[in-house]
């Protein structure tokens, strides 16, 4: 068991000490989790196979779920891949530093644990002073996946971090709560045409504004389990998101989910579920159930996307059984919202339609 430490950092001002501290953590080996404008990271240094064996075995994350390496400058990814499609500099000058990891041709300085033993590496450069800090200090890339246990919601604030890895990690930064919510978005630029492998914090419709035509792997939308050989990407292969109570969403037009969510709620209670709603604003008011939160309003999809993995922690702490959630058009960030409580439920959807 290790003693993690906790080191509070100003996001905007981010303290020299402290991210010396964490950045010499990083060199000799260890673990540190800090924030990125999407979510936490657990970070180890990319370039360390014993450092990245580590940090599967303190999230208990499988072998064969890749982490996204972390760079801290453009010029950073030139030794980590073969070559650099001329696609990869328009969208590094577009989006970058921000919400989108891009998976290159990886070249032989990248060990093969740190990809997963694929021939591919994702990349990317965060929107975070402390992020940037820490990177630049260490001298090194991190590879960073999601600072929780593996399957569980996504770390939001140092408290989830915490409530998942004390003791597990070396150190954490602490800069308050992540801006965005959900992680970024995945795009496959080996793949012609580019390929969106996991939806997140760049929607889909910017993208193609930039290079034109993008296709979307059949996960990203999936409405049920897609069987994946080798995942390019994280959260393509194994369970995520989840919560531990039984969850499911409710998808159709937003009046017959109400209705439909009201008899589901009604069937659960009567079978002696206790029972949680996740709604929106515009509909929290209709639900009588155990526990009811809502996730924003359906008009600010930036809020709602930044409560998701928040609430669906605080359900595990108010002893529901089943949570029933509210489905929401699958547009802009609302198509990364959909993809995380899809597989939230393990895909136990229900289809409101019209009767």
């Amino acid at each position: 068991m290790k003693n993690t430490l906790e080191l509070k950092v100003d996001s905007q001002r981010p303290e020299k000490e402290k991210i010396n501290v964490a950045a010499e953590i990083i060199k000799k080996g260890g673990l540190v989790a800090f924030p990125t404008e999407t979510v936490y990271g657990l970070g180890a240094d990319a370039l360390n196979s014993k450092a990245i064996l580590a940090l599967f075995k303190a999230k208990k994350r499988p072998m064969d779920n890749p982490p996204i390496i972390h760079v801290g400058s453009v010029r950073a990814v030139d030794k980590l891949v073969k070559k650099m499609p001329p696609e990869a500099e328009v969208l590094m000058r577009h989006f970058w530093p921000g919400p989108l990891t891009l998976i290159f041709e990886r070249s032989d300085i990248v060990p093969t644990v740190t990809v997963a033993g694929l021939e591919t590496v994702a990349i990317r450069m965060p929107n975070h002073k402390v992020a940037l800090a820490l990177l630049r200090k260490s001298g090194c890339p991190i590879a960073a996946p999601s600072a929780n246990l593996a399957g569980k919601p996504s770390p939001t604030t140092a408290q989830h971090v915490l409530d998942d890895l004390d003791g597990r990690i070396d150190a954490i930064l602490d800069a308050g709560p992540t801006k965005i919510g959900v992680e970024s978005t995945v795009l496959d630029i080996t793949a012609k045409p580019p390929q969106i492998l996991r939806p997140g914090g760049t929607p889909y419709e910017k993208l193609k504004k930039i290079v034109g035509r993008v296709k979307l792997h059949p996960a990203a939308v999936a409405e049920k389990e897609v069987s994946i050989e080798k995942a390019r990407s994280p959260g393509l292969k194994h369970k995520h998101y989840a919560p531990k109570a039984e969850m499911v969403i409710v998808e159709g037009a937003e009046s017959n989910v109400i209705g439909r969510a009201k008899e589901l709620i009604e069937s659960y209670r009567q079978r002696g579920y206790n029972v949680g709603v996740l709604a929106t604003d515009e509909t929290v008011s209709y639900y009588e159930a155990d526990v009811v939160k809502s996730l924003g309003s359906r008009s600010n999809l930036e809020i709602v996307a930044r409560n998701l993995f928040k609430l669906l922690r605080e359900f595990d702490l108010e002893n529901v059984n089943i949570i029933i959630a509210e489905g929401i058009p699958a547009k802009g960030l609302g198509l990364a919202i959909m993809n995380r409580l899809r597989k939230a439920s393990g895909y136990k959807i229900v289809k409101a339609n019209n009767r």
